[in-house]
């Protein structure tokens, strides 16, 4: 399945199955050897030790066949990993950004989203960076995997050759739901995929662009909407009444308005909700305008209202 996925399956299962296969054979090979030795020298066939000298043309032999062997598998491996360092001029450039725990892929028109969707035969290259801790994106039908380094930038590229979806994992433990870090991969054909990145979000509706903000965020990935309790507390019932908060080591009651959404996403060690941990959101000062915050309590509110 997904044999032709993108252009690099050949080259990296190719590579694969020869550092597979080498090891395989040595590992049958001396395991024979040991067995046979191990009987045929059995000490009640050989009471008395015997010395034996050094073999000069077999210390060679065992010597030059494993060098050769390893400069092989060094080859193919340098010459696959030197192909996936060398992106097209002409590829399509998607800033891929990692938080826990969610993707979110943002194009050249500005576009955002938290599904990657590319179109098929030609190059995509992903500048990857995260906005917390290490994370690794990961597409295990297309071979290829990169880190995402805090504070650096790193990045991949593939040109993916058969119409589907494909998942896309995080390959680096980063905390509590690491494991739910997944996305997507859609690829399309090209007057689909320009059908796809010409259609503009209508921004007249707030609930909509509320949503759209909530997932691009990843703040979906640590706050449910149904009241289950997650990372951080439920966005149902969010904006109900006053929180319980622990600010500067004591208790205190806070009203839920916009000022305490607000503080939550700018500083939200400062007043941490009872019963949850500090230390688990990494702080957004800057990230959002009025506007943005005014969409996103629009869609929070009207989760109560479901």
């Amino acid at each position: 399945m997904f044999k032709e996925a993108s252009s690099f399956v050949e080259g990296v299962d190719f590579t694969f199955a020869l550092i597979f296969g080498i090891s395989l054979f040595f590992l049958v090979g001396i395991t024979v050897v040991m067995i046979y030795f191990v009987v045929k020298y059995h000490h009640k066939k050989n009471p008395k030790a015997t010395d034996i000298e050094g073999n000069f043309s077999l210390e060679v032999l065992w010597t030059v066949i494993p060098t050769i062997l390893v400069m092989v598998m060094f080859y193919f491996g340098w010459s696959g990993y030197k192909q996936m360092r060398i992106v097209p001029k002409d590829a399509i450039v998607v800033e891929a950004t990692g938080r826990m725990w969610s993707w979110s892929f943002k194009y050249e028109n500005g576009k955002v989203s938290d599904t990657l969707v590319v179109p098929i035969n030609k190059a995509v290259k992903l500048d990857l960076m995260s906005d917390d801790v290490i994370h690794s994106l990961f597409i295990p039908a297309f071979r290829v995997k990169e880190d995402l380094i805090p504070g650096d930038t790193n990045y991949l590229w593939f040109e993916a050759r058969e119409i589907g979806s494909y998942h896309i994992l995080c390959a680096e433990y980063c905390g509590d739901r690491h494991a739910y870090m997944v996305s997507k991969v859609d690829v399309l054909p090209m007057d689909m995929y320009e059908e796809w990145y010409n259609t503009k979000i209508d921004t007249s509706n707030k609930l909509l662009m509320g949503e759209n903000l909530l997932k691009s965020n990843a703040c979906l990935s640590c706050h449910s909407i149904d009241g289950s309790r997650l990372v951080g507390p439920s966005f149902k019932g969010f904006f109900d009444g006053e929180a319980e908060v622990i600010e500067n080591g004591e208790e205190k009651t806070v009203e839920k308005n916009l000022e305490y959404f607000k503080n939550s996403v700018t500083d939200p060690d400062m007043q941490v909700v009872k019963g949850f941990n500090a230390g688990m959101m990494v702080p957004y000062p800057d990230k959002f305008t009025e506007e943005d915050y005014s969409n996103m309590i629009e869609y929070i509110k009207s989760l109560d209202e479901e």
